[in-house]
């Protein structure tokens, strides 16, 4: 893992990801399940939970990095723009600095969605096992 490397992956935010969400957490905000609610606060429809991109956030680190020995050791995420229903995001990772003293990397990453708008931003700090 070099500093400056970028990994990609994309994910839609499906009926089976939303509806799983709700069963395994039991989060029925009315502005995650009520279209009209969350169009009478200003969004175009029912606005999906954002700890569904944690969730990509976490397949990303595990599942795409090069390095699959590795543990989260921080995460941090802002959300900047509302995700809905079917959107398709790309997440984008990129390594900022990587310690080789102690395997540990820091990890910037960015989510867009097709409009090419930033939907959250975040970083996440990861040790790698050797």
């Amino acid at each position: 893992m070099n500093i400056g490397d970028k990994y990609r992956h994309s994910f839609t935010v499906s009926e089976e990801i939303y509806e799983g969400f709700i069963e395994l957490f039991d989060d029925r905000n009315p502005l995650h399940v009520d279209d009209s609610y969350a169009v009478a606060r200003g969004f175009k429809s029912k606005v999906m939970h954002g700890n569904i991109l944690n969730g990509f956030v976490s397949f990303m680190a595990g599942e795409c990095l090069p390095e699959k020995n590795i543990i989260l050791i921080s995460q941090e995420i802002n959300y900047k723009k509302p995700v809905y229903l079917n959107d398709t995001l790309s997440l984008v990772f990129e390594v900022m600095n990587f310690s080789e003293a102690v395997n540990v990397a820091d990890i910037s990453f960015v989510f867009v969605n097709e409009s090419n708008i930033k939907t959250a931003i975040g970083k996440l700090q990861i040790k790698i096992f050797e």
